[in-house]
């Protein structure tokens, strides 16, 4: 068995897009009432997971929602600051040509991805499920699963954050973990995903790795 079904976290993974996230963040904190980040710690903030962000800046769960269309809206009225990461496009290329099927699960706006992804790149992508909540993306994972009509074993969720890797074991499939995203790879390591990357052009590598086990939900 091979994978034969990639599917792809956006913000983080496929588009560097934290730069703008820091840039427009106390912006959001400052429309929505919660806490302002100091940027001189955004390092050690990495560290932290979604939840323990949420309590440290005082979001909470109800105006997540909120604060996730602001950034999103944002986002598409800048969508020149966000661009893919280097090697990106031709490493989705490579697994195209290689009969990975492509799949995009993303809390983002289906219309930002496409616009980051452009018209050609976008065209590659067989399913999009965008939109939902950071903690929703287990049911989208299985969605997409189903529809392409794969085995989970044949099937590997790429991500760069905790949230990412437990939506994938709730799912029953493989994780593989980036490198470059928003959360330390030293940080990930503690959820032992199956695979890593340490680079955007080791994603062409998906169709040579050999499928591990994963325990079902």
């Amino acid at each position: 068995m091979r994978y034969r079904l990639a599917i792809f976290d956006f913000d983080g993974t496929l588009a560097d897009s934290f730069p703008f996230f820091l840039s427009v963040f106390n912006r959001i904190a400052d429309e929505h009432g919660f806490r302002r980040i100091d940027l001189a710690q955004v390092e050690r903030l990495r560290h932290y997971n979604t939840r323990e962000m949420m309590k440290h800046v005082g979001l909470p769960a109800w105006k997540l929602p909120l604060a996730a269309a602001s950034f999103k809206a944002l986002m598409r009225e800048n969508a020149g600051q966000v661009h893919l990461f280097p090697q990106v496009e031709h490493a989705l290329r490579e697994l195209v040509r290689n009969s990975v099927d492509l799949t995009i699960v993303s809390s983002n706006a289906e219309d930002n991805v496409r616009r980051v992804l452009g018209p050609e790149l976008s065209s590659l992508i067989s399913q999009y499920e965008c939109g939902m909540s950071v903690f929703g993306k287990t049911a989208r994972i299985r969605k997409v699963v189903k529809r392409a009509a794969v085995a989970p074993g044949a099937a590997l969720y790429i991500g760069d954050q905790t949230l990412d890797a437990e939506a994938a074991r709730r799912a029953g499939i493989a994780f593989a973990a980036v490198h470059w995203g928003y959360t330390p790879i030293e940080t990930l390591r503690k959820l032992a995903p199956e695979h890593e990357f340490d680079l955007p052009a080791a994603l062409a590598t998906i169709p040579t790795l050999q499928p591990k086990a994963t325990a079902r939900p």
